[in-house]
């Protein structure tokens, strides 16, 4: 008897090793951990100098529309970018050294389990070992009433631990699914990185094009460069006007009852942050800048480079560029676009992208990554904007200067859904 008490004793030792072995063993080696929060510090720092080299793009976006401000604000976005770059790569380094340490917690986790099923094996080898005594035969076989009662404790100790140990193995089987989990979070995390890593590198190729575009075509002289924006400015107020009656002649049928109900979240917001910078409507802005007076959507002002996502599930009705080179005097209108239908009855349009990431066609759900903001386009400055429209109107149209399509119809207020 004294014999079965002592193997039990060892059975409920093995047991709390093996529970006690994963605690300690769950998280990732400390070198792993040093490696990433090294990693962490570096795009800490990263991010300080992005804002910084931010700060810069801003003021020359402020100053007046000379050549000398156009080079420096090209070249401030080329900086920017190429901080964007090693950030996005420290961030590759830091999400695969955070993947390599689940590994670890997953082979723990594994480890463990497989201990714990053998523990609860010999548990039940030894319940159906003495179930087959009854309490008269156990008050029989010992020579005392005290030894009686302590094989029966015996008995029920082991029943009660293994009620424990199931559950503790239910406890380790969810820590494998949300470990499981975060790899599939931190994997997609690497492959999102790698975009944006290799799209920030193509924008900075064609904003050195755009740099040397400037340069061969103006020569450098200032007066070159007054005279083409001037030439500009005159062309594009008439494809605004061309648009302008366009739209004003769909409005006639416009059916207001057949749009979703007004209510914020309907629509997602195409940029995880910036700072609004211009409304719907006839702001201060459009009073002063467009011979329209007239702003069909709203911009956000962000850096060049920065990821745009669909907002709301859809499908990429056109991809297209309304520009005809790279120099300031060959952007019109949108620039580089995307056009996406919804089923709710409402079409969303982001222009002035850097870089397109979808194709006409394709089907997005909402908060897909789709291209990332620039300056493309009739434009100031990097933004991205948004215009809404009711959807039964929209139509492609050829407006020239401009090049490709020029997507028109009767727009709506963003801000009644996002």
């Amino acid at each position: 008897m004294l014999l079965f008490l002592r193997i039990t004793t060892v059975g409920v030792v093995a047991l709390a090793l093996v529970w006690g072995g994963f605690a300690s063993g769950a998280s990732a080696p400390e070198e792993l951990r040093a490696k990433i929060d090294a990693k962490a510090k570096e795009l800490e720092a990263i991010n300080g100098q992005v804002q910084s080299t931010q700060q810069n793009i801003s003021e020359a976006q402020e100053q007046s529309r000379t050549l000398k401000n156009e080079l420096s604000q090209i070249n401030y976005d080329i900086n920017r970018l190429g901080l964007n770059i090693k950030a996005s790569e420290i961030n590759i380094q830091k999400l695969s050294l955070e993947l390599d340490g689940l590994q670890y917690d997953i082979a723990d986790v594994h480890a463990s389990i497989g201990g714990k099923k053998e523990a609860i094996a010999k548990f039940l080898r030894e319940l159906q070992q003495n179930d087959a005594d009854n309490l008269l035969v156990v008050f029989l076989k010992n020579k005392s009433l005290a030894d009686s009662v302590l094989t029966a404790q015996s008995l029920a100790d082991l029943n009660q631990g293994l009620a424990v140990e199931i559950a503790n193995l239910g406890v380790l089987y969810d820590e494998l699914d949300t470990n499981i989990q975060l790899t599939s979070t931190k994997k997609s995390g690497i492959e999102r990185e790698n975009l944006n890593l290799k799209s920030r590198k193509g924008i900075v190729e064609d904003k050195r094009s755009e740099r040397q575009s400037l340069l061969t075509q103006t020569k450098s002289r200032e007066q070159t460069y007054q005279q083409q924006l001037a030439e500009l400015e005159k062309k594009q107020e008439e494809i605004g006007r061309v648009i302008d009656e366009l739209e004003h002649e769909l409005r006639a049928a416009f059916d207001p009852s057949v749009l979703p109900l007004k209510r914020p979240g309907v629509l997602g917001k195409p940029v995880e942050n910036g700072i609004m910078s211009q409304g719907y409507g006839a702001t201060a802005f459009a009073q002063r800048a467009y011979k329209t007076k007239f702003h069909n959507g709203v911009d956000w002002g962000v850096p060049v480079g920065t990821p745009l996502f669909a907002a709301e599930d859809g499908v990429v009705v056109a991809v297209d560029n309304n520009d005809r080179g790279t120099s300031r005097w060959q952007k019109y209108q949108y620039g580089k676009y995307i056009l996406i239908k919804h089923d709710n009855n409402l079409t969303t349009l982001y222009a002035h992208l850097s870089r397109q990431a979808v194709s006409r066609g394709a089907t997005v759900k909402r908060g897909d990554l789709i291209g990332y903001s620039g300056n493309t386009g009739y434009s100031t400055g990097a933004h991205i904007h948004f215009t809404v429209y009711w959807a039964p109107s929209v139509q492609l149209k050829s407006v020239p200067p401009a090049a490709g399509l020029v997507p028109i119809g009767v727009t709506i207020d963003p801000n009644d859904y996002l």
